[in-house]
């Protein structure tokens, strides 16, 4: 008998573009970036990044472009390996942050405390009401610790987080950490800060970084 393949992790990618108070969202750009710069740099052993999609930053309105990129991840997956080595991976920015936030968890309410790029304005509303309360929360099965532990170990400003917010970013990762659990796949968000506060290059770094300590976590 042959051995094995190696196993590959597949990586999607997701960041979010501008919206009410930031004119320059720094995921955008990164993920723009970041198939291009990694190919520079080297891909990760065991690490493939499957797409790079940026979305807009709006909840209600845009759920069914959201769920067509996550669709999208299950469709193009190669159906001989074992669907659980597909990650979702959200960029998005808090403009108030001084350090990237590896984000546990999020909560099935959507508080905006200003109007999505669509217009929408929720009020402590259910994200998905046949999930409940606005109390409910949904956990990433992802190692959270020891990603922030390993990328601190780099030198970056990292924590960990358990409060995703009320607004656009932890509505998205409601939804994709639903979909991870129903399809048997994994899902993490990252908040960063603004590139005045932790320049460009730096981040990028980061997120190469992120790619590396994900890879080898799955190995």
């Amino acid at each position: 008998m042959g051995s094995e393949a190696p196993s590959v992790v597949t990586v999607h990618i997701t960041g979010f573009k501008k919206f009410h108070g930031v004119s320059e969202n720094p995921t955008e750009t990164i993920v723009n970036n970041l198939t291009a710069y990694m190919e520079k740099k080297g891909l990760p052993k065991g690490l493939v990044i499957g797409s790079c999609s940026i979305l807009e930053t709006a909840g209600e309105g845009a759920v069914a472009s959201l769920y067509k990129i996550l669709d999208s991840a299950l469709s193009s997956h190669d159906s001989s390996s074992s669907v659980d080595r597909v990650i979702w991976l959200h960029f998005g920015v808090n403009s108030g942050a001084t350090r990237f936030a590896i984000e546990n968890q999020a909560v099935n309410e959507a508080t905006f405390r200003c109007p999505d790029e669509l217009g929408w304005k929720p009020q402590r509303v259910p994200i998905i009401p046949s999930d409940g309360s606005i109390s409910r929360i949904r956990e990433t099965s992802l190692p959270t610790n020891e990603i922030t532990k390993a990328l601190s170990g780099m030198g970056y400003c990292v924590m960990n987080s358990d409060d995703a917010g009320r607004f656009v970013c932890n509505y998205v990762y409601y939804h994709s950490l639903r979909f991870a659990e129903q399809h048997g796949i994994k899902s993490l968000f990252v908040h960063f800060p603004l590139f005045l506060t932790i320049n460009e290059d730096t981040q990028m770094r980061f997120a190469a970084s992120l790619l590396e300590v994900i890879a080898s976590l799955q190995q």
